[in-house]
Formats: C-alpha cells, structure tokens, sequence
C-alpha cells in the first residue's frame, strides 16, 4: 500500500502556513462548518474570477476573509457593486460582520489551484485531456517553475472504464521538506462522469537564512 500524504498538511508550520487561523474550544465544529460554506460561497459566486485561496481569521465578532485572485477586477466590480454584493451574501451564511480583502496572483500560471481548474474547464470544453495537459505543463514552466507533476483521474476520452493519466516535467521533490510544492484539485463535470484533475507545482527551495528559526521552534520556545 502507498502512503500518501498531503503537500500542504506535511509541511504546516515547517514552509506552510495555516489558510483559516482561529482557535476554539467551545465553537469548534461551528466554525469549521462556518468556513467550509464560506469557502464553497466565494467558489461558487466568483469562479470568474480565479480564486487562488481563502485566508479566514476570527478576531473578535468579526470574520476576516482575504481573496487570493488572479482576475480582482472582475471581483472587485465597477465601483465595488460585486464585492458589496459577495460581502452581504456571505453575512447572510454566517449571521457575522464581514470584513473581505482582496488581492491579486502575480503569476497565476503558477498557482497550482488555478492550473487544474483550467485543466478542468478544457476538459469539460471537450478538448483533449492529454493536449490540455501537455499546454498547462508547458505554461507553467514557462512561467518559471522547476517542475509541474498532473494527474488525471477517471473516464478520460468517454471509455467505459475510469483509468488515470499522468504527466511530469522537471522535479516535484515530493518528500523534501523545504521543498515549495504548491497542490492544486479540482473537478471536471461532463458527461461521462467526473474526472478529477491534481497538479502539483514545484516553485524551488526555501533555505532557511542564517538565525531564521521556523516556526515550530518559535512555538517551543513560547
């Protein structure tokens, strides 16, 4: 049996940081549901807009929120009736104060969320999953990564039996700690069923500097 480990989850708090930071004893699985609607929300509402990820925090009675997206304009709107109208709806799931922050991806070809959704749109398009691959894999280094690893998963090209596709160029150092792997999942809905799309994106290394402690050994010393 394989063991499989999630990129982001292995590397929480060595070159990772947490997307929702809040804590709570008592409102623990409220909240926890509370931010998965949000999230579903905003990727629902704003799929336009090319969201990279949701950072959520809680201080006070207020929810903060920050907007990772490729295309802000389309989010922001013209004189921000579009993030008015996102901020009211999502005060309406969560029955809190509200307060969003957006910002823009520099380089979204890069993004390894973003890179599978497009995957995923072309391929719900009907375009050749392996011409599609073979497209984002070559952007995307193109843009500067050292290795992009793609696998699809599921009844690629219509066959009866669901089977999985992948392709890798360059280094996705997988177990290398201090290696910044970017993950990205995403769907595909057709009409032969679901096809699940996972990118992996290898950025470089992050060296720690000279007198840089990380953050698991500022937490020990705390």
């Amino acid at each position: 049996m394989g063991h499989k480990v999630h990129p982001n989850g292995f590397r929480l708090s060595i070159r990772r940081d947490w997307q929702a930071k809040w804590y709570s004893e008592k409102n623990y699985a409220r909240f926890l549901h509370q931010d998965l609607q949000l999230r579903r929300a905003i990727e629902q509402k704003c799929a336009e807009a090319g969201i990279a990820r949701v950072e959520i925090e809680r201080p006070g009675d207020e929810i903060c929120l920050t907007i990772y997206s490729a295309r802000p304009g389309i989010l922001i709107g013209r004189a921000g009736q579009n993030v008015e109208a996102l901020r009211s709806e999502l005060e309406k799931i969560s029955g809190e104060r509200i307060r969003l922050t957006i910002r823009e991806v520099q380089t979204p070809e890069v993004e390894a969320h973003l890179v599978a959704r497009s995957i995923a749109n072309r391929i719900e398009d009907r375009m050749p999953f392996r011409r599609v691959m073979k497209q984002a894999a070559f952007r995307t280094l193109q843009a500067g990564a050292k290795g992009i690893k793609i696998k699809c998963a599921g009844r690629l090209g219509g066959l009866e039996i669901a089977r999985s596709e992948t392709l890798h160029q360059g280094q996705v150092p997988l177990h290398t700690l201090r290696a910044n792997i970017n993950y990205g999942f995403a769907e595909a809905h057709t009409m032969m069923g679901c096809i699940g799309v996972k990118v992996w994106i290898y950025k470089g290394d992050q060296v720690p500097e000279i007198g840089e402690k990380s953050a698991t050994a500022k937490a020990r010393e705390v």
